[in-house]
Order: structure tokens, then sequence, then C-alpha cells
């Protein structure tokens, strides 16, 4: 998941659970706003691990090293213990009122472990128990990123800002509505772009919902009679029920392509069925065998709204590997492309000539793009010489 969402979750978990304040609110800085401040550092600190890559000339690191000892749950009570002695060493320097240490390492403790259960739910893979084990385990759940699941995570939050001060409410609740208003018509043009179009009739429906959830509130000034901690806790009950929604949606997913493979008795090395944007409906179904991948493309609300659906209502492709040859055998021998094979979970093998110059490319279907005028995410190039001499390696730009 994106970093942004991490931190917008960290600051929604502080306020609705530990007493936390707005990041900047005017009230002084004391405790409460360092327990927000403290989760939402610490929901955000695992991606830290990017800044290797700022310092590094391995363009390897992506797979072999982001989302590793930062993201593990072994080594969360270090981190905790280090960052809840950082925070309270600057709080002391600036004398700010703070927790105390057992409270901030607690504190840090649910920020991280936070951004380790959202990044499972995605696609990516989260190596959780490095460094003793370098496994990627991922739920499959949610997209990367996910708008509406972001949306959940911080409307509650605006209104909780909103409506806790009865003189300005009304102002705060308009600012707030004018802001997001256009938001659904940015988001779809978006969408568009990367080929995950929104209908106009969910536009419509998100631009009149956003009026509903920021000015419906002023009717006879209920919103002002909910405390600042209760829009929070109700934000943290709709994020979890749209996990466990996706959940069961991503189970219901499964078991379709699991048929499709059982139905085309397919001889399964690996299968998954993995989130598309723009929302929960629409889902990925792949399938490894020896000889290729096997993608159906799936939306789920045909099963809902249409009692006539049915599972033949899917679109299919089938991409195979190339036939092995001297050029392919010698790039599987390339370090780099031996970790690409390792992080790939439903990998393709490609080749082709480009002149006298031999070309082989190994994608990642789980990271396949929206649109097909672009390559896979995930695509690795090694270009060869007749002789069989490496010209060029590297990941294919976009």
């Amino acid at each position: 998941m994106d970093t942004i969402t991490h931190g917008i979750a960290g600051a929604l978990i502080a306020k609705a659970v530990f007493g936390g304040r707005d990041l900047l609110s005017a009230e002084e800085m004391g405790k409460r706003r360092l327990a927000t401040w403290a989760l939402t550092l610490g929901a955000m600190f695992p991606d830290s691990d990017v800044l290797r890559e700022s310092f590094s000339s391995n363009p390897m690191l992506i797979i072999t090293w982001h989302r590793s000892i930062t993201h593990s749950l072994l080594c969360l009570p270090l981190w905790s213990v280090l960052l809840a002695g950082i925070t309270g060493w600057f709080a002391g320097r600036r004398k700010w009122e703070a927790p105390s240490f057992l409270m901030l390492t607690g504190i840090y403790a649910v920020g991280i472990l936070s951004h380790v259960v959202l990044d499972l739910v995605t696609t990516f893979g989260t190596m959780v128990w490095s460094p003793l084990e370098w496994s990627r385990p991922a739920w499959d759940v949610l997209f990367i990123i996910d708008f509406t699941f972001a949306a959940i995570l911080l409307i509650p939050q605006w209104l909780a800002w909103a409506y806790e001060d009865a003189e300005r409410a009304r102002r705060r609740s308009t600012i707030l509505w004018v802001i997001f208003t256009p938001m659904p018509f940015l988001v779809s043009r978006l969408g568009e772009a990367v080929g995950a179009p929104v209908s106009a009739t969910a536009v419509l429906l998100l631009t009149v919902l956003f009026a509903v959830l920021f000015l419906f509130p002023l009717v006879r000034n209920w919103g002002m009679r909910l405390s600042y901690a209760s829009w929070n806790q109700a934000g943290m009950v709709l994020a979890t029920a749209y996990l466990l929604a996706a959940s069961y949606a991503h189970h219901v997913a499964l078991d379709r392509i699991r048929r499709f493979a059982a139905q085309q008795k397919l001889e399964v090395q690996a299968i998954g069925a993995l989130p598309l944007p723009p929302s929960f409906w629409h889902w990925d179904g792949l399938v490894r065998t020896p000889r290729g991948v096997y993608e159906v493309r799936m939306d789920l609300s045909d099963g809902v709204w249409n009692s006539s659906a049915n599972d033949e209502v899917i679109q299919r492709t089938y991409y195979p590997d190339a036939f092995p040859n001297t050029f392919i055998d010698a790039a599987q021998k390339i370090r780099e492309v031996q970790e690409v094979l390792w992080f790939a979970r439903f990998p393709v093998t490609r080749f082709h000539m480009e002149g006298d110059q031999a070309v082989v490319e190994i994608s990642d279907l789980r990271f396949a793009s929206l649109r097909h005028d672009r390559p896979a995410a995930f695509t690795y190039r090694v270009r060869f010489s007749p002789e069989g001499e490496v010209l060029s390696k590297g990941w294919v730009r976009r």
C-alpha cells in the first residue's frame, strides 16, 4: 500500500484508540498530539527502506530489499523501542509533555503493525519473517493503491475536525465539500488514463455521497453531537468492514479461478485471484502452468446484479512461455534474472529478435498492465549479441 495511505491509517488509529488529536491542531503540543504524530510516523516508518535505493545503484533492491527487515514482525520490537527512545529524547529537548516510554513503544508498535498488515493485504508480498526467512506472503485482498479505502480512512478524520467546533462547523464542512466534490472526476480521469475507467454513474453517486457526508450533519446540528473520538472510531469500523468485504470478494474470485482451472484440467503450479482497480468487484485470476500463464479477468458484480450471469462471462487470455533456446538458458544464469524469478509469482518468458540481437524478457503477470499498449510493471529485459554476449540488462521502462 502507498505510504500516504499508511500515514492516514496511523493517524486514524491514534485518534480513535489513543485519544490523539490533529497533527496540525492549534492545541499545544502535548501527549495527545504526540500520540498522533508517533503513530502516524510509525505507520509510515517501514517504507523508509526505500531510502537505501537512493544511495545505491542496484536496481534490484525494489524486489530484494523493499518490504524486508523494516516490515519484519521479528524486528518490530526493536524498531518500536528505537523510535520511542528518539521521540522521548526529542520531546524532552523541546520540553513537550510526552507519553511514557512504555506507552510510546506501544504506540509505535501499533503503527508499524498497521503498516505490515496493510501491506500484507496487497499483492506485492511482504517479508514479515526476515531476516530468518525471506518468503513473501501476500493476501491479495486490496490493490496497492485503493482510493476508496484511503477515503474511508481520511474522511471521518476531516468530519471530526469539522464538527468539533460548533461555531466553525458550517464553514469547515462547506470548505471540505467544495474540496472533495471534484475528487470523483479527477479519479475518473486518472482511472481512464491507466486503463481502469470509472463509470459516469459511479462519479455521480460519489458526488452526491460527498454532499451528504459533509453537509447533512449540519441538519439540526446532529454532527456536533458526535464526539471527536466517535467520528474516528466510526472510520475504523468502516475501514474494517471494507477489508472484510474485500476479503469475501477475494474468496469468491479465487473460487471462480479454481473452478476454471479444474474445468480446463490445467496442471496448476500457482494460482491466485488478484484485485484490480477501481473497485473490489474487479479481479484478475491467474494460473501458472508448466508452459505459460492463464489470465481470467472477472467482474463479480455480474453475478450480483444479473441473475443470468455465470462463470463463462469472463475475459480469458493465455500467455505462453517462449520455447527454450540458448539465449533463454543464458539469461536464466544471470544473477539478476534469478532474483526476478525468485520474486515473480506468475512469470512469463518471452523471446524475440531485433535485427541480429536476441531479446529475452521475463514479466510477472501479477503486475500486468491494465492497458495493452504498456508492458507489465515488472518486466526484466536482457539483450544479447549474435555471439551470446550480454549487451544490456535491466527493467523495462514503462
